[in-house]
C-alpha cells in the first residue's frame, strides 16, 4: 500500500492580522517525519513508478511538496537530506518563464491582511456571486482546517470565478501592497535550485499554471500540459514524469486521464484523502493526504490506528469513464 503526505508552506512561525495558511515549523515536520518512519517506508519517485505495472510488495509513504517555494527548499530539504527520506517538489513552470506570483499565492498573502468577510463582500459586490448550500457544504468539506467563512471564499476564488475574474479582483489588491517582482524573486526556487531537485530526482510539474485542470476547456488543458512539459524539456531536456493537479479536488482532477498519459506523464496526484492499495488501476488519480491529516497534524485523522489498519482506499476513480483508469 501507499500513503502520500503533501506539504506546502514550512516556516519559523506563521504570525500574520488574518492567519491564511496552515503549515509546519521544521521542527514540527522533523517529529512529522519520524512519526511516519515508524509506520511505512519512505520511496522515492524512481521507485514509485517501478509500482507503475506491478503490485506493492510493502507498505510505502511518498513525501511530496506543492508550489516550488523557496522556504520547502531551505528549510524542509535539509532535514529530509539528513533523515535520508526521499522526496517530490512539485513546481509550477509559469513562475520560472515570467517571473510573477501566481494568483494563489498572492490570494494567500492577501488573505493574511483583509478579513475573509471584507473578502467575500468584495465578490459579491464585483461578481454578485454566492454559493448555494450544496456548494457551501463542498467547501466546508474541502477546507475542513478553515472557518465557514474563510471555506467560502477560498471555494469562490478557485472554483466559481474565473482565472480572468480573479485577476481583476486580486491584481490592483495585491499591486497596491507588495511589489510582486521582488516577491517572486524571494518566493520561488532558483534555478540552480531546480537543476539540483532534477537531477536528483526531486522534481515534477504542478501545471504551468496554478488552475484546477479538470475544470479548463480541452485547447486550455492541452496548453497547460504542452507548456509544463515544454518547460522540463529545454530545460533539463526531459520530461517531468509525474504530475500533482492544483487544488486536488475532484473536480480539479478528474476527467483528463487520456490528456496527462498524451502528453507523457506516467502518474499524477489528487487531495482524495485515502490510501491506495495500487498504482496500475488509476496511475492519474493517485490519493493523498494534507500533512494536517497526519500524525501530528492539526487534524490528525489517525489517533486511534496507523495509517495502514484498515485504511480508507480511494474511490474517485470508480466515476471515470477513462479506459487509462480502471
Amino acid at each position: 500500500m501507499l500513503a502520500v503526505a503533501n506539504y506546502h508552506y514550512i516556516r519559523k512561525d506563521f504570525a500574520a492580522k488574518y492567519p491564511s495558511i496552515f503549515g509546519l515549523t521544521p521542527k514540527e515536520f522533523e517529529h512529522q517525519l519520524i512519526a511516519l518512519s515508524k509506520q511505512g517506508e519512505f520511496i522515492s519517485q524512481e521507485q514509485l513508478l517501478g509500482f507503475r505495472d506491478k503490485p506493492f510488495d510493502k507498505n510505502y509513504i511518498l513525501i511530496t511538496f506543492d508550489d516550488g517555494l523557496m522556504e520547502q527548499y531551505l528549510l524542509a530539504k535539509p532535514i529530509l537530506d539528513r533523515l535520508g527520506i526521499p522526496f517530490v517538489f512539485f513546481i509550477n513552470t509559469s513562475n520560472y518563464i515570467e517571473r510573477k506570483v501566481s494568483l494563489v499565492h498572492k490570494i494567500h498573502m492577501l488573505r493574511s491582511e483583509i478579513p475573509s468577510l471584507e473578502f467575500l463582500q468584495l465578490i459579491n459586490k464585483n461578481f454578485k456571486l454566492e454559493l448555494d448550500a450544496l456548494e457551501k457544504h463542498k467547501a466546508v468539506m474541502h477546507y475542513n482546517y478553515d472557518d465557514s467563512e474563510t471555506a467560502e471564499l477560498k471555494y469562490l476564488l478557485n472554483f466559481k470565478l474565473t482565472h480572468s475574474e480573479q485577476q481583476l479582483l486580486i491584481d490592483p489588491i495585491f499591486s497596491e501592497i507588495y511589489k510582486e517582482k521582488d516577491i517572486a524573486k524571494s518566493l520561488y526556487f532558483e534555478d540552480e535550485m531546480l537543476k539540483t531537485l532534477f537531477n536528483n530526482g526531486n522534481l515534477g510539474s504542478h501545471a504551468h499554471n496554478h488552475v484546477p485542470l479538470g475544470k479548463l476547456h480541452l485547447n486550455e488543458l492541452d496548453l497547460e500540459l504542452t507548456s509544463t512539459q515544454d518547460f522540463f524539456h529545454k530545460k533539463f531536456s526531459k520530461h517531468a514524469s509525474i504530475l500533482s493537479y492544483p487544488y486536488g479536488s475532484y473536480e480539479a482532477s478528474s476527467g483528463i486521464s487520456e490528456a496527462l498519459e498524451k502528453n507523457d506523464f506516467k502518474l499524477a496526484f489528487t487531495m482524495e484523502r485515502a490510501v491506495n492499495n495500487d498504482v496500475e488501476t488509476a496511475p492519474y488519480l493517485l490519493s493523498r493526504y494534507d500533512c494536517n491529516d497526519l500524525p501530528l497534524g492539526k487534524s490528525d485523522l489517525f489517533k486511534t490506528k496507523a495509517i495502514f489498519e484498515k485504511p480508507q482506499f480511494r474511490k474517485w476513480y470508480k466515476n471515470e469513464s477513462s479506459s487509462i483508469n480502471k
